[in-house]
């Protein structure tokens, strides 16, 4: 007994082929959605510096939201916008936020802290922030641990003292830090262990439409004190700089990873996923 098998067509071979020109445009169409969600909504963001120490670590991975400030040349991915003055729905930073600024004269993007807004008088005497004449409180508090691995090593600071070894026998880098709060009682931890020269800057007033930056890590950080050398911001920051905000840590890594699949997750760091960036908000005392 025998089963006919369907003879197969020309017609039917056809109908087989792949509509090329639909699976491309398929393809250009979901890159361009991701694109419009890195550049208008949030993108990932990597720390590759000890500059926002004790807050951020090498390897941390952030989520950076685009919205908060309005949008911007600077808002657009991969920094493929012409350079501009223009904002749609422009608002300004908070003090304490944690922002996405890009140099002034080269498309790379810098991470640090809001100190000062527009039309404000800031002064740094002996590391400490002054703002309209009054020194910004700061309050010492217990020294933090810092992980020592790959990515942090603990020589940065310039201190061996600084390397310890932890209850459980492990090295850590103890570092001194300061409470730091600002008007709107925005507070978070500042690392300010020895002098350097941008410990004694301005009086600044700052423009409008533009705000002031700092690195929490301040003996380290090149920012807005930086007016003289490109390696800084070379002053306050024009808003239409300023690319989104750092909203959390989603995962860090200690710098072991590598293509070896069991690393990818024995390089995770405990306890940093999920961190929120908003920087606390000190409540005044009632009555």
């Amino acid at each position: 007994m025998s089963i006919d098998t369907p003879a197969v067509t020309k017609s039917d071979k056809q109908d087989e082929k792949v509509n090329w020109f639909a699976e491309i445009r398929g393809l250009a169409l979901m890159l361009l959605a991701v694109f419009a969600f890195h550049s208008f909504i949030a993108k990932p963001f990597y720390i590759p510096s000890e500059s926002m120490l004790p807050n951020l670590l090498v390897g941390d991975r952030l989520v950076v939201s685009k919205y908060p400030y309005g949008w911007n040349w600077s808002s657009v991915s991969f920094h493929l916008a012409p350079r501009g003055d223009w904002r749609v729905a422009g608002s300004t930073p908070e003090y304490g936020d944690i922002v996405i600024p890009v140099h002034p004269e080269r498309d790379e993007d810098y991470i640090k802290r809001v100190v000062a807004l527009p039309g404000d008088t800031i002064a740094v005497v002996n590391g400490r922030i002054e703002l309209n004449g009054q020194p910004v409180p700061q309050e010492v508090e217990p020294a933090r641990d810092l992980p020592v691995d790959a990515n942090s090593t603990c020589w940065g600071f310039g201190d061996p003292s600084f390397l310890v070894t932890d209850d459980d026998g492990k090295p850590v880098c103890r570092v001194p830090v300061l409470r730091e709060t600002l008007p709107n009682g925005a507070n978070y931890l500042v690392i300010d262990h020895t002098r350097t020269q941008l410990d004694n800057f301005g009086p600044m007033t700052i423009p409008e439409g533009e705000v002031f930056v700092m690195g929490d890590n301040r003996d380290h950080s090149s920012d807005s004190r930086e007016l003289n050398s490109s390696r800084g911001l070379l002053g306050p920051v024009p808003l239409e700089n300023i690319g989104g905000r750092a909203e959390f840590i989603t995962f860090s890594l200690d710098g072991t990873t590598s293509l070896n699949p069991v690393t990818w997750f024995t390089s995770l760091r405990e306890n940093r996923s999920w961190t929120t960036l908003r920087p606390a908000i000190a409540q005044e005392p009632e009555g």
